[in-house]
């Protein structure tokens, strides 16, 4: 364990949708590695029990809450970070939505608008504030959660899939761009992992009809914790020499 937190002592943590799922267990990570976490929700209620979680085992964290999707939402949360803690060292874009498993046919203007400005527009309005604090710096480190249906086509619907395509395509950008800044950017891609994560789905629709075939390659639910493992690696020390990779977490999904 001590290999992974390499660096984090003291660090200026920031992650979305930290109230639950993938994201709260990063929290706990992060805070159990001596990091002082802000964490970003849409959930009040959900975001103050983790650092009241926090705060019991003698950890730092702060709530931002709000739609970070809204660029003055993304601004506070950054701001938050330098106010609070410093500066921001560590960026981890969790939050997300999935959508309704559609097809494109089948997608409304609704679900393709709030599933990509969730799950694509707000990392990038997070990472664009976040980084003239990096580069004053000479370092920093980005970890975006993608996910398996940012490896296929086969794992998710139109919207959601076109999302975590885009983060990775941001991912990438971003890691060459600041490569020779000192600033790390990277992805984990999780397969089937048991988060809060809500999920409506008409199964006689075209979309999850054809979807359906695709499962049996789906491996074991993974634990929200196994995710936050590998998201606290990737912005860790010992994760220097690594930028631009986007890590499947999928118990062999992404291999099949």
């Amino acid at each position: 364990m001590e290999a992974v937190m390499d660096g984090l002592a003291g660090s200026s943590v920031v992650v979305t949708g930290g109230g639950s799922g993938i994201g709260r267990a990063a929290v706990l990570r992060f805070a159990a590695a001596g990091a002082k976490v802000v964490v970003a929700d849409l959930d009040a209620d959900a975001a103050k029990a983790v650092v009241a979680d926090v705060e019991a085992s003698g950890g730092t964290a702060v709530v931002v809450i709000g739609d970070l999707s809204d660029q003055s939402v993304a601004d506070a949360v950054v701001e938050t970070a330098v106010t609070a803690f410093g500066g921001i060292d560590v960026l981890v874009n969790n939050a997300g939505v999935m959508d309704t498993m559609s097809a494109a046919a089948d997608v409304t203007d609704a679900e393709w608008e709030r599933v990509l400005r969730v799950n694509l527009t707000a990392p990038f309005l997070l990472t664009r504030a976040a980084l003239p604090h990096m580069l004053a710096k000479g370092k920093g480190a980005i970890v975006n959660t993608a996910s398996e249906a940012a490896l296929r086509g086969s794992a998710a619907g139109a919207a959601y899939t076109a999302s975590k395509h885009g983060l990775v395509g941001l991912t990438r950008s971003v890691a060459i761009m600041y490569r020779e800044s000192g600033i790390r950017c990277n992805a984990i891609a999780p397969g089937a992992t048991m988060t809060g994560i809500s999920l409506t789905v008409d199964p006689a629709a075209h979309g999850p009809e054809v979807l359906a075939r695709y499962r049996q390659n789906i491996g074991r639910l993974a634990e929200a914790d196994e995710q936050a493992a590998a998201i606290v690696f990737l912005a860790s020390d010992a994760a220097a020499n690594i930028t631009g990779v986007v890590l499947p977490v999928d118990d062999g999904w992404a291999a099949v």
